[in-house]
């Protein structure tokens, strides 16, 4: 029987034994047969007859249900569940790749194999050409590099985001083709 108030609030602030306030609830045993509507004390005494907990599962309805159950064994599967869960998303990195708007024809396509990679993998790529000085007069330059490298990758990546300033550089992001 869980005893501990803190260890009772760690999942979905369920209430069990004693935390339970309702004078009347609806106690389903271990086994999901409902065993009616009893008094508080009533459901309580049979969960300790029984080595359990009465943990409160439904504190909305009217009458709240309660459920005779081990509430550490409960505890134990809902983490379980929630550790699988993360065990099966997808973690996506964005890796960005710099250009400047005379970047060689050479250069773009190493860049641009380097960012097939990423992509293979699941990454989306962030492409960047930054501006210096007087380059920042000649944006058009900056915008056919980006296309030019989008051309490189069409085999792999979609253009999330089409080019666009900010500030001294022009960005665009390319995410994963669906093969």
């Amino acid at each position: 029987m869980v005893k501990d108030f803190r260890r009772c609030h760690a999942i979905k602030e369920l209430q069990i034994n004693g935390q339970i306030r309702a004078k009347e609830v609806r106690v389903v045993d271990s086994d999901s047969n409902q065993l009616g509507i009893m008094h508080i004390k009533k459901a309580l005494s049979i969960a300790e007859e029984k080595k359990l907990d009465l943990v409160n599962v439904a504190p909305n309805a009217k009458p709240p249900v309660c459920k005779i159950m081990d509430y550490g064994k409960y505890k134990y599967e809902q983490a379980k569940k929630e550790k699988e869960a993360k065990k099966k998303q997808k973690v996506i990195n964005i890796k960005e790749i710099r250009l400047t708007p005379n970047t060689e024809e050479h250069d773009l396509k190493v860049k641009a194999k380097k960012a097939c990679e990423f992509l293979k993998k699941g990454d989306k790529v962030k492409v960047s050409v930054r501006f210096r000085g007087r380059q920042l007069g000649h944006t058009d330059l900056g915008k056919n590099v980006l296309m030019k490298f989008a051309d490189l990758t069409s085999d792999y990546s979609v253009i999330d985001k089409k080019p666009k300033m900010e500030g001294r550089n022009m960005t665009m992001f390319l995410s994963p083709k669906n093969l």
